[in-house]
């Protein structure tokens, strides 16, 4: 848009009232104590899911949940809140290493630069952040108290008496370690070679990195973990707790993944003397398996471990060692995700060896097969392929038993039946109904020594540690083979600079090569692992609140006035994607209770409400990405319409949490509307400037342009309630329609409708209020107003429009009391000037009233 067609001058507006804001600092939020904090007014945390700054900048996805998020903040100060409405960077992670590797380039010197570009996109939007309280966790000042959590969760454990994380010191048995926690493990990884590092499994696409696309294989790696399981059934329940979608509640809680049912211990198979093999009664020759149906354990007809168990080296035969390496070496290029596929075809390989099942003592073979996840339940499933579907396939390709042992209700084939029914060939439970028949095997299994009832999650331990330089150190030493926390007077840990940030291959991370760095002491060796991204975004919604704090990682004060309220959740409104919808809430839900158990922060839970944006796709209706040349910059959007438009626009597409496509030709339409509200307050004169228009008066509305303020001002606050933004926008569009035509405009009803669109619109809006101030009462900066209220009464409708008709056809309308009978209908109908001089020459043989509807004249 040149500058001869801009239809009203947003170019010269926004960048001013941008500048006011920054040097006013309105919207500062102060903490309690501090200049200006008003202890009278309620608070509202408002948070969006702080973004990575990569290298391409925003596209006009990013900022849809931003604007949102920012309406209401704006809305909440106008209402009397404090509100407290942040941003900072989530600014660790794998592609400004990659970008470190190609260029040599030190990561931390264009994490600064993407961080600068992302802030100005952000600030030209007119997005009203507390910038004073702007954190970066590649910051120092800020992993320092990423570092020092982790070491309150390493110094703790949880006590099965209490259900709360307490002090180790208050442990009392002889190995501190074994319940840390965090803690290390050697655990089977997806390993990348290339890439020279672990990777989550949603970090895993078709066996091969997200992030380059280079195979990865799974081998044992000693790895840092994060006890998360020790939670998992308070993170289960206290979800109840909270104002989440539905289906966010569900995706976690099947990533949880409770199940009840019974642990069963089947020892190995003694082999005949002579042979080599493994000792009667070694407990490491026991195999547990968790079951949810353990009614049917005399169908059990073999046992399947995971590829890596560890006790697949002690008893795999001689004969049968090469068929199993291979097969290991297989199922070690596979991700989980391939391996558990319902639709592959089953592949097994033999042991050589038998297990003892406890409820019939027969012997039954021990297979591996890549279908069973070590990390799942114990890494061993017991085989009872009448009544499992996976089960079914693989024992019929391999030629295993099969036996009934549940009879279904219905009459159906009990082959393959997963049902509950009668017990049948299990002596111990015969002809029990299923949940009966649950309760008896429990209750002797546990009586003969031979399993438990148990509760087992699907939820695994957090794998934390990453084989990278770009993330935060651990603060951790080891020394003769043990490891030690730092003090945290020794905070932060800051890494090294190196020449070359390139994994070394063997599984070393990068920050092995700082061999001075590494030298803790002359005993000790610093840990080379790093954390991993989800770590600075678990606990930076605390730092928000305090983010100058040198002496604690959040003020106590600070922490119960912003993180307070009667809800279990501290932050009001939490904003971002559905990718987030598991893994990060998860982790977040974690450190926060840890933090609660020791007393550190005053609620169980960080984010009581969270609403999910939808996703906006390019204007093909595909998802934006560069290879489709679909991404579109808000940069030329604002260029082109202003911010305010693009604001607007990202509201008005559609409800907040659906998906829809972006439209130039959308934004458009909007920025006619705000050139119309321009227009409505200011005229052009014969120079070309713009003025107030003179039919701005300081007069009463009417009653219908009081009708329409006051709808407007009802609708507009139920509206950004609820977050129904794009209907918002929808009535403030049919209030300026209702004013387009007025001979004379009330300077309170524009006042009044310039407060309703500054949420949306603000740019524009402080510049029409400013003027009005400038020649009118100057009543102080829009920002500072109070949010409009609405009178109910006025909203009633106190006129009906009345139908007249001359033998049933329209000839016109007149206005009546909402009160008028039928006689006045009657009268007022017969009087109207037009009807009169339609019927002046003819006989009125009857007059039809409906009440309330029309009057019809018959002649």
């Amino acid at each position: 848009m040149s500058e001869r067609r801009k239809s009203y001058p947003f170019d010269q507006i926004e960048p001013k009232w941008q500048a006011i804001w920054e040097e006013r600092q309105f919207f500062c939020a102060p903490n309690p104590g501090e200049k200006n904090f008003d202890p009278s007014k309620p608070k509202f945390y408002i948070l969006d899911m702080f973004p990575y700054p990569s290298g391409a900048g925003l596209h006009v996805g990013h900022p849809e949940g931003y604007t949102a998020t920012d309406i209401l903040a704006r809305y909440k100060r106008m209402r009397g809140f404090n509100v407290l409405h942040p941003m900072g960077w989530d600014a660790f992670g794998l592609p400004a290493e990659q970008y470190a590797i190609k260029t040599g380039k030190h990561p931390a010197t264009t994490t600064r630069a993407n961080i600068a570009k992302f802030k100005a996109q952000l600030k030209r939007i007119g997005f009203s952040y507390d910038w004073q309280r702007e954190i970066n966790t590649t910051d120092p000042r800020y992993y320092k108290w990423t570092q020092w959590i982790f070491l309150q969760i390493y110094n703790s454990w949880l006590n099965p008496a209490t259900n709360r994380a307490e002090p180790i010191s208050t442990y009392r048995g002889k190995n501190p370690d074994e319940v840390r926690l965090a803690y290390v493990a050697d655990v089977p990884v997806n390993w990348c070679p290339e890439l020279g590092t672990v990777l989550a499994n949603e970090e895993v696409v078709d066996g091969k990195s997200e992030i380059g696309g280079f195979p990865v294989v799974r081998r044992p790696m000693r790895q840092w973990m994060l006890r998360i399981t020790a939670y998992a059934e308070r993170l289960l329940k206290e979800l109840d707790g909270l104002d989440w979608p539905e289906g966010i509640k569900l995706l976690q809680r099947n990533w949880i993944g409770r199940s009840e049912g019974a642990e069963v211990d089947f020892a190995v198979a003694v082999v005949e003397v002579g042979d080599s093999g493994p000792p009667a009664g070694d407990p490491r020759y026991k195999i547990r398996v968790f079951t949810t149906r353990p009614d049917t354990l005399y169908g059990g007809t073999y046992l399947v471990l995971a590829p890596e168990h560890s006790l697949i080296d002690l008893i795999v035969t001689e004969e049968q060692w090469p068929a199993v390496r291979q097969y290991r070496e297989r199922a070690a290029r596979k991700s989980d995700l391939e391996r558990t596929e319902l639709a592959k075809e089953k592949t097994g390989v033999f042991t050589g060896a038998y297990a003892i099942n406890p409820a019939n003592n027969e012997r039954i073979p021990i297979w591996v097969a890549d279908y069973v996840l070590v990390g799942y339940g114990t890494g061993a499933i017991g085989g009872v392929p009448a009544h499992d579907e996976r089960d079914l396939e693989f024992a019929r390709k391999f030629d295993l038993p099969i036996r009934e042992v549940v009879r279904p209700l219905g009459g159906e084939d009990s082959i393959g039946f997963v049902g509950e029914g009668i017990a049948i060939n299990s002596p111990i439970i015969n002809s029990l109904p299923t949940q009966l028949a649950k309760q008896k095997i429990i209750a002797w299994l546990e009586e003969h020594d031979h399993g438990k009832g148990a509760i087992n999650y699907k939820l695994r331990d957090w794998l934390f540690s990453r084989q990278r330089y770009w993330g935060e150190p651990f603060p951790v030493v080891w020394e003769n083979g043990k490891h030690r926390a730092l003090d945290e007077n020794e905070l932060p840990v800051v890494p090294p600079s190196l020449d070359d940030y390139k994994p070394i291959g063997t599984g070393e991370p990068p920050l092995a090569r700082a061999k001075e760095w590494v030298r803790y002491s002359g005993n000790a060796l610093r840990e080379t692992n790093t954390m991993p991204q989800w770590a600075g975004s678990c606990w930076y919604y605390l730092r928000f609140c305090d983010p100058q704090n040198d002496k604690r990682f959040v003020g106590e004060e600070a922490e119960r006035y912003w993180m307070g309220g009667n809800t279990p959740g501290g932050v009001d409104l939490y904003v971002g994607g559905t990718e987030h919808a598991v893994l990060h809430l998860l982790y977040a839900r974690f450190w926060h209770k840890v933090l609660f158990d020791l007393g550190y922060v005053s609620k169980p839970e960080p984010f009581q409400r969270l609403v999910n944006q939808g996703i906006i796709l390019g204007e093909d209706n595909q998802k934006m990405s560069k290879s489709r040349g679909n991404i579109v910059n808000p940069d030329d959007v604002i260029d082109q319409y202003g911010a305010d438009a693009f604001r607007c626009y990202e509201m008005f597409m559609g409800p907040l949490e659906q998906m829809k496509p972006w439209s130039m030709r959308g934004v458009e339409g909007v920025a006619r509307f705000l050139a119309r509200v321009w227009r409505l307050l200011m005229t052009e004169n014969q120079a070309g400037e713009w003025e107030l228009s003179a039919r701005l008066r300081e007069i009463d509305p009417t009653n219908a342009q009081t009708k329409i303020t006051h709808a407007t001002i009802k609708k507009v606050t139920e509206d950004i309630e609820s977050l129904s933004f794009n209907t918002a926008i929808s009535q403030m569009m049919i209030f300026v329609n209702a004013f387009t035509n007025a001979e004379t405009i009330p300077l309170s009803a524009m006042r009044t409708f310039l407060m309703l669109l500054s949420p949306f619109a603000p740019h524009l809006s402080s510049e029409l209020w400013d003027k009005l101030n400038v020649k009118f009462q100057d009543v102080g900066d829009i920002t500072e107003q109070k949010w409009p209220a609405y009178d109910e009464r006025l909203l009633l409708e106190d006129e009906l429009e009345i139908v007249i008709q001359i033998n049933g056809k329209v000839r016109d309308r007149m206005k009546m009391s909402i009160l008028a009978n039928e006689e006045e209908m009657k009268t007022a109908a017969l009087a109207n000037a037009k009807i009169r001089q339609l019927i002046a020459d003819k006989t009125v043989r009857r007059v039809v009233v409906v009440a309330r509807k029309l009057v019809n004249i018959v002649v």
